[in-house]
């Protein structure tokens, strides 16, 4: 797993009637964009974070990236 600063982290719930989450990377604390994480959350919250493999990067340009032609 590979992310960059401003990329999303899609965690998706483990459980029936658990909601993914999604948090933005703000600072990537491991060697060449790997593992761990400084996340932060919608409401603000931030952890440090290892993804597990529950977890997916959305890179920031596929983000932003519009759907279609």
């Amino acid at each position: 797993m590979e992310a960059t600063v401003g990329d999303q982290l899609l965690m998706h719930g483990r459980v029936v009637g658990q909601h993914d989450r999604k948090a933005e990377i703000v600072e990537v604390l491991g060697d060449r964009g790997h593992p761990p994480y400084r996340v932060r959350f919608d409401d603000g919250h931030e952890a440090v974070m290892s993804p597990g493999p529950d977890s997916v990067v959305r890179h920031r340009d596929a983000v932003d990236r519009p759907l279609g032609p």
